[in-house]
């Protein structure tokens, strides 16, 4: 929420930089003053987290290009030579390559944590679809670098999924042979994966910068949904609050990524890819990184033609679509209620919800055969219909619990509720 500075410069060098470039004010008002709801528990504390995932990666990224040969003759074996002979080489590629799964499983998180507490509301649909900008640039980034180490793996996924554009009917061809640079996925397909594999991550941030400016116009979202209404009783400032809860939340996680690399590096990759890519000679099974599996899954539960549309088409449609559906969702979403803590309906088809996900990644790495297709025919149904079907009919026929008339009421547990339909409550400033 917009908030008067209460920045004061205390020094010369500071006044004479606030009068021309005040981005001291700026930091200030946005990271240390900023009233930020005083009930936000842990589940909030994965944007920061998010923060330092995309800091490690561009570190870590710039040092791996320094050694890295873009060439399908020497990217191989130079990725080798960082884990050998490169001082700390090996801990800077697995810190890389662990640090892309453990951005993955915080964004999900946050986006779990967004589509239960209806962060996704108005006033804050545009700091939900940057949100779902910078997941979608994430997965361009993460599939594009998981080609670099040029692995049988590797060079499998590329062949498979690029391929997939060749389905879209008249332009497809011409897409798949601008992915390529030729007519196979070769040296030219290599160079452009790297080069926007490196280019991304600097993309991303910019839309990071934007995201976090749109959650300071309205203010952060809060587990009862409720807007602001005392600044003074409902807020505190970010700073020494959040950041002291923040900082032991992100160590936390910092644990797990470093157990990870340390104990457990390859545990969350594909040994084919310490097999030298070789176009004559195809894995037993592709299957991409953890983190895509729910999509691959959607992908392949398509078995089957519709009218015109045939089934790979199909299959490259429901994939794309179910990234597609959460720019929409604040308007499928017509509920007066946020917070699903208040609305237990819903809560329990979020549950399946989040169940049917968690199916939809298992059933990604299982071969697409027998009742496998069957699980991930269901699990993908469900997907859609939870955004298409069962949203939009609770935001009609659910009965919300009562709501607590502020932010401070329920941090005491006074027991104010206020209506929580028809339009009782406010639009809100999350």
């Amino acid at each position: 929420m917009s908030h008067p500075s209460t920045y004061n410069p205390n020094s010369g060098l500071e006044k004479w930089l606030d009068a021309r470039l005040p981005i001291l004010r700026l930091a200030h008002d946005s990271f240390v003053d900023f009233p930020t709801p005083k009930n936000l528990n842990y589940w909030w504390t994965f944007g920061g987290i998010l923060t330092v995932c995309l800091v490690i990666q561009i570190i870590t990224g710039i040092v791996l290009a320094m050694h890295y040969t873009p060439h399908t003759s020497m990217a191989f074996d130079s990725v080798e030579h960082i884990m050998r002979d490169v001082n700390y080489g090996w801990l800077m590629r697995y810190v890389h390559a662990n640090g892309g799964s453990m951005f993955f499983l915080a964004v999900y998180i946050h986006m779990f944590r967004g589509l239960y507490y209806g962060s996704y509301k108005e006033p804050r649909e545009v700091l939900w679809m940057l949100g779902v900008v910078i997941f979608i640039l994430m997965m361009a980034t993460a599939f594009m670098g998981y080609v670099l180490p040029w692995g049988q793996m590797s060079y499998w996924a590329a062949t498979v999924i690029t391929n997939l554009f060749s389905a879209i009917p008249l332009i497809g061809d011409d897409i798949r042979t601008l992915f390529w640079g030729g007519f196979s996925v070769d040296n030219p397909t290599l160079n452009r994966f790297f080069s926007l594999h490196y280019l991304l991550p600097f993309a991303i941030f910019g839309v990071v910068m934007l995201h976090i400016w749109a959650l300071h116009v309205p203010g952060n979202n809060n587990p009862t949904g409720v807007e602001v209404k005392d600044v003074k009783k409902d807020t505190v400032p970010f700073h020494p609050y959040y950041t002291v809860k923040d900082g032991f939340g992100i160590a936390v996680f910092l644990v797990l990524f470093a157990a990870f690399v340390f104990f457990n590096p390859d545990g969350l990759g594909h040994p084919d890819n310490y097999i030298k890519a070789n176009p004559l000679s195809t894995p037993a099974s592709i299957v991409p990184e953890w983190y895509f599996m729910p999509f691959y899954a959607i992908l392949r539960a398509i078995t089957f033609d519709l009218g015109p549309i045939s089934s790979k088409l199909g299959g490259v449609i429901a994939m794309f679509s179910s990234l597609l559906i959460l720019f929409v969702l604040p308007w499928l979403d017509r509920s007066k209620v946020r917070s699903m803590r208040y609305r237990p309906a819903a809560r329990l088809w979020f549950v399946i919800f989040v169940v049917a996900c968690i199916a939809l990644g298992v059933l990604g790495g299982l071969p697409a055969e027998g009742r496998n297709v069957l699980y991930a025919q269901i699990a993908t149904a469900y997907y859609f219909g939870f955004f298409l079907i069962i949203l939009p009919l609770l935001g009609i026929m659910e009965t919300p619990k009562p709501l607590p008339r502020s932010i401070a009421d329920a941090v005491l547990n006074k027991h104010k509720p206020e209506a929580a339909s028809g339009g009782a409550q406010p639009a809100p400033a999350e």
